[in-house]
């Protein structure tokens, strides 16, 4: 290992630790992860201040709370439209004679944030349409707090090339529990991550039985109170898949080294196992404020960002295998990261479209699966011995999208017939 390329993210590595109140910019500040990084600021307004956001536009009340409550000097919305509501609703929040802060529309908007002044950059979009603001940051040479696992998943070569050592802190809790224990050694001491998974709501069924599962089922998660798209992900566990490849880019651990186990309390984060034998594991009550804080804070703590255990209190803690024939997504997604190219890119496009597919009606709970894995076939090898672009990854991500959205319609045709 001492050899390899120098991780995306490690602990032993700080990109930039200036000390005092940090500036931060969140992408995607309407969202779960926003929403609660905010929390987080107001509660230590002498470690962080946030000088921008942005988010899609569907929230422009809650856009233009956050705004003022904060006092932010640009906002940002990807859907132009947005902008005359979103505008009305600042003059409300504001009243009259304060100015507004600046307002930046578009869907380049978040990536001109995420280029501009501060310390870090929290990127907190769902979905592959955070790539451009992750490679803005990181060209810019902010840090990156990164919860938009997709834009590493889909650009991970592009991503490599850009991010410096220590440049990257992963805000996944999974990720941040990795990033965590591995300060406890060099990378020669690492034998093997292990990536813990809830499990979803249908832990211990059958692929059988998972035939008949309808939206509010799917998004009853037991442990997590997430946004619909990664809640659905957790139920068919592509979310762990995405994870495993994000894992392998980010620490620079083969795959065939990095394990998934089934944890239903969510307790423990993930762990990391060294050659020694011993196995250290970072464990918190499940609240994402903790992870989000080692995004904004590294290296430094913050102070109560997230409960702790009461120790005094007896609770049980189990630890299961995957069942990959009930959850063939993790397995595949092994495949497209062992592939890599715009492999990636094509299994998080189709398997968004069957997502939206399932969320509306129009496609069964083992049909997101089916269809994603029909794609990710016909795509088949992707081209080696060229430097993937931008360019290449929205060419597949977009054949992608269309193919799944083909198969999600025929499937639903044949299943009414």
């Amino acid at each position: 290992m001492s050899d390899s390329p120098a991780p995306l993210a490690d602990p032993h590595l700080v990109f930039d630790a200036t000390e005092g109140r940090r500036d931060l910019v969140i992408l995607g500040s309407t969202g779960s992860i926003g929403t609660q990084a905010i929390d987080l600021v107001l509660r230590n307004p002498d470690l962080f201040r946030v000088t921008a956001l942005s988010a899609a536009g569907g929230r422009v009340a809650l856009l233009a709370e956050q705004a003022r409550r904060l006092r932010v000097r640009t906002v940002a919305v990807a859907a132009s439209d947005a902008v005359p509501a979103l505008r009305e609703a600042l003059r409300e929040q504001y009243g009259t004679g304060e100015p507004l802060p600046e307002i930046l529309a578009g869907p380049d908007a978040a990536a001109q944030l995420a280029a501009g002044d501060c310390h870090t950059v929290l990127n907190g979009i769902t979905g592959s349409i955070g790539l451009a603001p992750t490679l803005a940051a990181l060209e810019a040479g902010r840090t990156l707090a990164l919860a938009n696992k997709e834009s590493l998943i889909v650009g991970g070569p592009l991503v490599k090339a850009l991010a410096k050592p220590g440049q990257i802190i992963p805000v996944d809790s999974e990720h941040a529990a990795l990033f965590q224990a591995l300060g406890a050694g060099t990378r020669a001491d690492v034998r093997k991550l292990v990536v813990t998974a809830s499990g979803g709501p249908f832990r211990g069924r059958t692929r059988s039985e998972l035939a008949d599962v309808t939206r509010e089922q799917a998004l009853a998660h037991p442990t997590w109170a997430m946004g619909p798209v990664i809640t659905v992900n957790s139920a068919t566990l592509v979310n762990k898949g995405l994870e495993v490849i994000e894992a392998h880019l980010l620490y620079d651990i083969p795959f065939d080294r990095i394990e998934v186990v089934v944890h239903p309390q969510s307790y423990v984060h993930s762990m990391v196992e060294f050659t020694d034998g011993s196995t250290l594991a970072q464990a918190t009550p499940p609240d994402m404020c903790g992870p989000i804080a080692i995004g904004l804070g590294w290296p430094r703590r913050v102070p109560d960002a997230a409960p702790a255990f009461d120790w005094a209190k007896a609770s049980s803690w189990e630890f299961f295998p995957l069942d990959d024939e009930a959850f063939p997504s993790v397995g595949l997604a092994r495949h497209v990261g062992t592939l890599g190219a715009t492999a990636p890119a094509v299994f998080n496009a189709a398997n968004e479209e069957c997502v939206d597919a399932f969320l509306a009606g129009r496609l069964p709970f083992n049909g997101i699966m089916d269809t994603v894995t029909a794609v990710v076939a016909e795509h088949g090898t992707p081209a080696t011995g060229t430097s993937l672009t931008v360019a290449d990854v929205l060419e597949a991500e977009t054949w992608a999208r269309a193919r799944a959205r083909e198969l999600s319609a025929k499937a639903t045709a044949e299943a009414r017939a």
